[in-house]
């Protein structure tokens, strides 16, 4: 297989267990590169992530580093990650955990396959979110006005710091930390949750991909859109944010555990 690695660059040991697992994937028998900001660290040659393209990208890092990876890739390919992080919800493996996996699959491995959701501005399009949209004002103790309209029906409006647009995926990221619901990432909707809503019957919304929706920001203070953390775009007055499925999943290895396993373990300590 062609496997692409890349590393978290601020931790020396994450650099150096990315280029042991380099020598040892080589040993057996696959074709391995490295991305070139990991690849500078060790002072070898490397490749810019829109130039990754192959059976396989393998992050070790935390979820940021995962979510980096995925946003910056022209095409998605198959992604593993290896825990160097806090939580690590994408990276189903631990450090100590990838040789034995990478032995049991030397021919191959499932893929799962997760929606991100496009995001347009006006009309223009902004890019996709494998975990969120984040709308927020930039003049902190602000609130901002939404309206929420499905297929062209209003469904709510309410006034609140911001608007977390999230994934299934990413329910277990920001969403939750502000009071959204764990989805299982098999159900396809786009999740609204509402940033310390002005009123309480400002509740999560959680709504099939099936449905138009549209989000329009009501304000005449100044706020932005920001991208899984990634990229930050200002918005103009009276914007109108469209949200759709998008045609490019992010591409997961099934490492064989399950995704309620993974919250008992990582979110409840169970």
């Amino acid at each position: 297989m062609k496997i692409v690695l890349v590393s978290r660059i601020d931790e020396a040991d994450a650099l150096r267990y990315t280029a042991s697992l380099a020598r040892e994937l080589e040993g057996l028998g696959h074709d391995v590169a490295l991305e070139e900001g990991t690849a500078a660290h060790l002072g070898e040659e490397g490749i810019s992530f829109e130039e990754i393209d192959g059976d396989l990208v393998v992050v070790v890092g935390g979820d940021g580093s995962v979510l980096l990876t995925v946003h910056q890739m022209k095409k998605q390919v198959p992604v593993l990650g290896i825990n160097w992080g806090e939580v690590g919800f994408l990276a189903d493996l631990e450090p100590d955990e990838a040789g034995a996996f990478f032995a049991a699959h030397r021919d191959g491995f499932d893929v799962e396959r997760r929606m991100r959701v496009s995001l347009s501005v006006n009309g223009m399009p902004l890019g996709d979110a494998l975990n969120e949209g984040l709308v927020v004002t930039d003049r902190p103790a602000k609130m901002l006005r939404f309206g929420v309209y499905v297929d062209g029906t209003p469904a709510e409006r309410f006034r609140a710091d911001g608007l977390l647009v999230s994934t299934p995926t990413g329910s277990t990221a920001y969403a939750m930390s502000a009071g959204g619901p764990i989805v299982d990432p098999q159900i396809e909707g786009f999740l609204l949750v509402p940033l310390a809503p002005y009123m309480l019957s400002s509740r999560p919304h959680l709504i099939s991909t099936r449905r138009n929706l549209e989000i329009t920001l009501e304000t005449e203070k100044p706020a932005h859109l920001v991208i899984d953390g990634q990229s930050t775009f200002e918005l103009e007055k009276e914007a109108t944010l469209t949200v759709k499925k998008s045609d490019q999943p992010a591409l997961f290895v099934h490492t064989g555990k399950p995704f309620f396993e993974k919250v008992n373990r990582k979110l409840r300590n169970l």
